[in-house]
Protein backbone atom coordinates (compact mmCIF):
# COMPACT_ATOMS: atom_id res chain seq x y z
CA UNK A 1 0.00 0.00 0.00
CA UNK A 2 3.08 2.22 -0.09
CA UNK A 3 2.28 5.46 -1.90
CA UNK A 4 -1.44 4.73 -2.09
CA UNK A 5 -4.10 6.75 -0.36
CA UNK A 6 -6.25 5.04 2.22
CA UNK A 7 -9.14 6.39 4.24
CA UNK A 8 -8.18 7.19 7.82
CA UNK A 9 -9.90 8.55 10.88
CA UNK A 10 -7.96 11.10 12.91
CA UNK A 11 -9.12 11.97 16.42
CA UNK A 12 -8.39 15.00 18.51
CA UNK A 13 -9.64 17.10 21.39
CA UNK A 14 -8.90 20.37 23.15
CA UNK A 15 -10.42 22.34 25.98
CA UNK A 16 -11.63 25.90 25.51
CA UNK A 17 -10.82 28.57 28.08
CA UNK A 18 -14.39 29.86 28.26
CA UNK A 19 -17.79 29.62 26.58
CA UNK A 20 -17.39 32.46 24.09
CA UNK A 21 -17.30 32.41 20.29
CA UNK A 22 -13.73 33.70 20.40
CA UNK A 23 -12.52 30.99 22.79
CA UNK A 24 -14.21 28.21 20.82
CA UNK A 25 -12.81 29.61 17.58
CA UNK A 26 -9.30 29.87 19.02
CA UNK A 27 -9.34 26.34 20.48
CA UNK A 28 -10.78 24.83 17.29
CA UNK A 29 -8.17 26.56 15.11
CA UNK A 30 -5.34 25.43 17.41
CA UNK A 31 -6.56 21.83 17.34
CA UNK A 32 -7.10 21.67 13.58
CA UNK A 33 -3.76 23.33 12.83
CA UNK A 34 -1.91 20.78 14.98
CA UNK A 35 -3.77 17.82 13.44
CA UNK A 36 -3.03 19.05 9.91
CA UNK A 37 0.63 19.62 10.76
CA UNK A 38 1.18 16.32 12.59
CA UNK A 39 -0.45 14.29 9.81
CA UNK A 40 0.72 16.29 6.77
CA UNK A 41 -2.90 16.70 5.66
CA UNK A 42 -3.97 18.93 2.82
CA UNK A 43 -7.44 20.44 2.44
CA UNK A 44 -8.14 18.36 -0.65
CA UNK A 45 -7.59 15.16 1.36
CA UNK A 46 -10.28 15.93 3.95
CA UNK A 47 -13.36 13.77 3.33
CA UNK A 48 -15.60 14.80 6.25
CA UNK A 49 -15.42 16.10 9.81
CA UNK A 50 -17.49 15.51 12.93
CA UNK A 51 -17.15 17.88 15.88
CA UNK A 52 -18.67 17.38 19.31
CA UNK A 53 -18.78 19.86 22.15
CA UNK A 54 -19.64 19.39 25.79
CA UNK A 55 -22.92 21.00 26.87
CA UNK A 56 -21.08 23.91 28.50
CA UNK A 57 -19.81 25.09 25.09
CA UNK A 58 -22.73 26.45 23.09
CA UNK A 59 -21.82 29.89 21.70
CA UNK A 60 -20.18 28.87 18.40
CA UNK A 61 -19.95 26.07 15.85
CA UNK A 62 -16.43 24.64 15.34
CA UNK A 63 -17.38 23.94 11.71
CA UNK A 64 -17.65 27.70 11.19
CA UNK A 65 -14.02 28.07 12.21
CA UNK A 66 -13.02 25.28 9.82
CA UNK A 67 -14.83 26.99 6.96
CA UNK A 68 -13.63 30.53 7.65
CA UNK A 69 -10.09 29.87 8.88
CA UNK A 70 -9.16 26.80 6.85
CA UNK A 71 -11.28 27.20 3.71
CA UNK A 72 -13.13 23.93 4.18
CA UNK A 73 -16.21 25.21 2.30
CA UNK A 74 -16.70 21.97 0.36
CA UNK A 75 -16.04 19.61 3.28
CA UNK A 76 -19.14 18.01 4.83
CA UNK A 77 -19.08 18.81 8.54
CA UNK A 78 -21.36 18.11 11.47
CA UNK A 79 -21.44 19.58 14.97
CA UNK A 80 -23.11 17.69 17.81
CA UNK A 81 -23.34 17.74 21.57
CA UNK A 82 -21.21 15.23 23.46
CA UNK A 83 -23.04 12.76 25.71
CA UNK A 84 -23.35 14.54 29.09
CA UNK A 85 -21.61 11.95 31.29
CA UNK A 86 -21.44 13.47 34.80
CA UNK A 87 -17.73 12.76 35.33
CA UNK A 88 -16.65 13.80 31.81
CA UNK A 89 -14.13 16.51 31.03
CA UNK A 90 -15.84 19.89 30.69
CA UNK A 91 -15.28 22.68 28.14
CA UNK A 92 -14.12 20.12 25.59
CA UNK A 93 -14.18 20.18 21.79
CA UNK A 94 -13.62 16.81 20.11
CA UNK A 95 -13.11 16.08 16.43
CA UNK A 96 -13.05 13.09 14.11
CA UNK A 97 -11.57 13.84 10.70
CA UNK A 98 -12.00 11.36 7.85
CA UNK A 99 -9.28 11.85 5.26
CA UNK A 100 -7.35 10.24 2.47
CA UNK A 101 -3.76 9.76 3.53
CA UNK A 102 -0.53 8.11 2.42
CA UNK A 103 0.71 8.17 6.02
CA UNK A 104 0.98 4.75 7.58
CA UNK A 105 1.18 6.19 11.09
CA UNK A 106 -1.66 8.52 12.05
CA UNK A 107 -1.10 10.95 14.92
CA UNK A 108 -4.13 11.71 17.08
CA UNK A 109 -3.87 15.07 18.85
CA UNK A 110 -5.03 15.94 22.37
CA UNK A 111 -4.23 19.44 23.64
CA UNK A 112 -4.57 21.46 26.83
CA UNK A 113 -6.92 19.87 29.38
CA UNK A 114 -7.92 17.17 26.86
CA UNK A 115 -4.50 15.53 27.25
CA UNK A 116 -5.97 13.64 30.21
CA UNK A 117 -8.40 11.88 27.83
CA UNK A 118 -5.52 10.05 26.15
CA UNK A 119 -2.47 10.02 28.44
CA UNK A 120 -1.03 7.25 26.26
CA UNK A 121 -0.55 9.80 23.47
CA UNK A 122 1.05 12.54 25.60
Amino acid sequence: MDGEYRTVGIRGAITADENTPEAIDKATAELLEKILQENSLLKENIISVIFTLTADLNTEFPAKTARLSFGWDDVPMLCAQEIPVPSALSMCIRVLIHAGSKNTKIKHVYLKGAKKLRPDLA
